[in-house]
């Protein structure tokens, strides 16, 4: 999976690839307002190893996920978010790290 902000539901096994390569994965319940959304996609955006989409079925409005590690937030604007996309990135817990993050399936 190509990282980058995609406003449909992507496939899971393609994203979880993607984490392997040290990207972080931020999804959000479809029902999200778009204020919320438009946050996200700013913060994910600003790196190259950051993908977001919708996710059916989630226990909480935001869900970051990196290769072994979940964050759980209630808002889009929680200063947790940057946090954790800036440690984890490419982080120390990355099977993978510097694999490509681009080229592969753009969630069609």
């Amino acid at each position: 999976m190509s990282c980058g902000v995609y406003p449909a539901p992507v496939k899971t096994e393609e994203a979880v690839h993607s984490l392997e390569h040290g990207a972080v994965w931020v999804t959000y319940r479809p029902d999200l307002p778009a204020d919320q959304v438009s946050i996200l996609a700013g913060v994910v955006s600003k790196y190259s190893y950051g993908l977001l989409s919708p996710f059916v079925g989630l226990d909480s409005p935001v869900v970051a996920s990196a290769w072994g590690l979940q964050l759980k937030l209630t808002s889009a604007s929680d200063p947790r978010l940057q946090e954790f996309v800036a440690k984890y990135q490419n982080g120390p817990q990355t099977p993978e790290p510097g694999a490509s993050c681009s080229g592969g399936d753009e969630g069609k």
